[in-house]
Protein backbone atom coordinates (compact mmCIF):
# COMPACT_ATOMS: atom_id res chain seq x y z
CA UNK A 1 0.00 0.00 0.00
CA UNK A 2 1.25 3.50 -0.82
CA UNK A 3 0.98 7.01 1.44
CA UNK A 4 -0.87 9.03 -1.57
CA UNK A 5 -0.68 12.67 -1.44
CA UNK A 6 -3.39 15.33 -3.03
CA UNK A 7 -2.70 19.11 -2.97
CA UNK A 8 -5.93 20.71 -3.59
CA UNK A 9 -6.79 24.60 -4.85
CA UNK A 10 -9.59 26.77 -5.45
CA UNK A 11 -9.54 29.84 -7.22
CA UNK A 12 -11.40 32.80 -5.78
CA UNK A 13 -12.93 35.27 -8.71
CA UNK A 14 -11.61 38.22 -6.59
CA UNK A 15 -8.00 37.23 -5.11
CA UNK A 16 -6.71 34.24 -6.44
CA UNK A 17 -6.13 31.18 -4.51
CA UNK A 18 -8.52 30.92 -1.34
CA UNK A 19 -7.16 27.85 0.10
CA UNK A 20 -4.29 25.02 0.22
CA UNK A 21 -5.31 21.71 1.38
CA UNK A 22 -3.38 18.59 1.80
CA UNK A 23 -4.17 15.05 2.42
CA UNK A 24 -2.53 12.13 3.19
CA UNK A 25 -3.57 8.52 3.54
CA UNK A 26 -1.91 6.60 7.14
CA UNK A 27 -1.98 3.71 8.57
CA UNK A 28 -1.87 5.34 12.18
CA UNK A 29 -1.60 9.26 12.96
CA UNK A 30 -1.32 10.51 16.52
CA UNK A 31 -1.84 14.27 17.05
CA UNK A 32 -0.27 15.98 20.08
CA UNK A 33 -2.93 16.35 22.24
CA UNK A 34 -3.48 12.35 22.70
CA UNK A 35 -5.96 12.72 19.48
CA UNK A 36 -5.61 9.41 17.54
CA UNK A 37 -6.80 7.90 14.48
CA UNK A 38 -6.08 4.41 12.67
CA UNK A 39 -6.17 4.03 8.98
CA UNK A 40 -7.58 6.67 6.77
CA UNK A 41 -7.07 10.47 5.82
CA UNK A 42 -4.72 13.21 7.43
CA UNK A 43 -5.89 16.58 6.14
CA UNK A 44 -3.76 19.70 6.14
CA UNK A 45 -5.61 22.52 5.17
CA UNK A 46 -4.55 26.38 5.73
CA UNK A 47 -7.03 29.25 4.25
CA UNK A 48 -5.91 32.07 2.63
CA UNK A 49 -7.22 36.01 2.39
CA UNK A 50 -10.38 35.78 0.86
CA UNK A 51 -11.43 32.30 1.37
CA UNK A 52 -14.87 32.32 2.20
CA UNK A 53 -17.48 29.61 3.33
CA UNK A 54 -18.37 28.73 -0.67
CA UNK A 55 -15.22 27.00 -1.33
CA UNK A 56 -16.02 24.50 1.98
CA UNK A 57 -18.30 22.57 -0.13
CA UNK A 58 -15.73 21.79 -2.91
CA UNK A 59 -13.07 21.38 -0.72
CA UNK A 60 -14.80 19.00 1.50
CA UNK A 61 -16.54 17.02 -1.72
CA UNK A 62 -12.95 17.10 -3.41
CA UNK A 63 -11.35 15.48 -0.23
CA UNK A 64 -14.05 12.49 0.67
CA UNK A 65 -14.15 11.62 -3.03
CA UNK A 66 -10.63 11.26 -4.44
CA UNK A 67 -9.50 7.57 -4.74
CA UNK A 68 -6.28 7.96 -2.06
CA UNK A 69 -6.59 5.08 -0.06
CA UNK A 70 -5.55 1.40 -1.59
CA UNK A 71 -7.49 -1.76 -0.86
CA UNK A 72 -5.41 -5.22 0.01
CA UNK A 73 -6.40 -5.82 -3.03
CA UNK A 74 -4.15 -2.71 -4.90
CA UNK A 75 -7.73 -0.81 -6.18
CA UNK A 76 -7.98 2.31 -4.94
CA UNK A 77 -10.68 3.76 -3.28
CA UNK A 78 -11.73 6.94 -1.15
CA UNK A 79 -12.09 7.59 2.72
CA UNK A 80 -15.77 7.08 1.89
CA UNK A 81 -15.47 3.70 0.11
CA UNK A 82 -12.01 2.46 2.21
CA UNK A 83 -13.98 3.77 5.09
CA UNK A 84 -11.40 4.93 7.37
CA UNK A 85 -11.03 7.24 9.98
CA UNK A 86 -10.08 11.33 9.48
CA UNK A 87 -7.93 13.61 11.11
CA UNK A 88 -7.34 17.25 10.34
CA UNK A 89 -4.76 19.93 10.99
CA UNK A 90 -4.40 23.09 10.67
CA UNK A 91 -1.02 24.05 8.97
CA UNK A 92 -0.59 27.41 8.35
CA UNK A 93 2.67 26.87 6.75
CA UNK A 94 0.94 25.38 3.50
CA UNK A 95 0.43 29.24 3.28
CA UNK A 96 4.08 30.14 3.21
CA UNK A 97 5.97 31.64 0.75
CA UNK A 98 10.08 32.05 0.80
CA UNK A 99 11.53 35.54 0.75
CA UNK A 100 15.17 35.54 0.74
CA UNK A 101 16.43 32.86 3.79
CA UNK A 102 12.87 33.12 5.69
CA UNK A 103 9.30 32.30 5.50
CA UNK A 104 6.23 35.11 5.47
CA UNK A 105 2.61 33.94 5.61
CA UNK A 106 0.95 37.39 3.97
CA UNK A 107 -1.37 35.53 1.73
CA UNK A 108 -2.64 33.62 4.91
CA UNK A 109 -6.05 34.68 6.50
CA UNK A 110 -6.68 36.62 10.02
CA UNK A 111 -6.43 34.43 13.14
CA UNK A 112 -10.25 34.82 13.23
CA UNK A 113 -11.49 34.22 9.75
CA UNK A 114 -9.38 31.34 9.50
CA UNK A 115 -10.66 30.13 12.74
CA UNK A 116 -14.09 30.67 11.78
CA UNK A 117 -13.10 28.50 7.94
CA UNK A 118 -11.34 25.80 9.76
CA UNK A 119 -14.40 25.13 12.43
CA UNK A 120 -16.93 25.48 9.59
CA UNK A 121 -14.66 22.78 7.24
CA UNK A 122 -14.27 20.29 10.62
CA UNK A 123 -18.57 20.56 11.45
CA UNK A 124 -19.01 19.84 6.99
CA UNK A 125 -16.52 17.06 7.40
CA UNK A 126 -18.19 15.58 10.41
CA UNK A 127 -22.01 16.03 8.53
CA UNK A 128 -20.79 13.97 5.16
CA UNK A 129 -19.06 11.75 6.83
CA UNK A 130 -22.12 11.15 9.50
CA UNK A 131 -24.55 11.29 6.27
CA UNK A 132 -22.85 8.26 4.93
CA UNK A 133 -24.04 4.81 5.91
CA UNK A 134 -21.32 2.73 5.42
CA UNK A 135 -19.41 5.55 6.93
CA UNK A 136 -21.41 5.60 10.21
CA UNK A 137 -21.68 1.56 9.95
CA UNK A 138 -18.12 1.30 10.14
CA UNK A 139 -17.72 3.10 13.57
CA UNK A 140 -14.55 5.43 12.10
CA UNK A 141 -14.20 8.64 13.70
CA UNK A 142 -13.45 12.45 12.81
CA UNK A 143 -10.19 13.68 14.66
CA UNK A 144 -9.25 17.65 14.43
CA UNK A 145 -6.19 19.48 16.09
CA UNK A 146 -6.54 22.79 17.30
CA UNK A 147 -6.30 25.84 15.34
CA UNK A 148 -3.84 28.38 16.22
CA UNK A 149 -1.67 25.90 18.23
CA UNK A 150 1.73 24.04 17.02
CA UNK A 151 0.80 20.44 16.14
CA UNK A 152 3.25 17.43 16.63
CA UNK A 153 2.03 14.92 14.91
CA UNK A 154 3.23 10.89 14.61
CA UNK A 155 2.39 9.53 11.20
CA UNK A 156 2.82 5.82 10.26
CA UNK A 157 2.93 6.19 6.04
CA UNK A 158 3.83 4.17 3.17
CA UNK A 159 4.74 6.23 0.12
CA UNK A 160 5.12 9.15 -1.10
CA UNK A 161 2.87 10.26 -3.97
CA UNK A 162 2.02 13.63 -4.94
CA UNK A 163 -1.24 14.33 -6.35
CA UNK A 164 -1.37 18.70 -7.80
Amino acid sequence: MNMLQILAHAENNTSGEAYDCSADSCYHSTCQFLTMVQRGLVIYVCFFKGADKELLHKMVNTLLNVKLNETENGKHVSILDLPGDILIIPQATLGGRVKGRNMQYHSNSGKEEGLELYSQFVTLCEKELAANSKYAEAGVVVEHGTYGNRQVLKLDTNGPYTFN
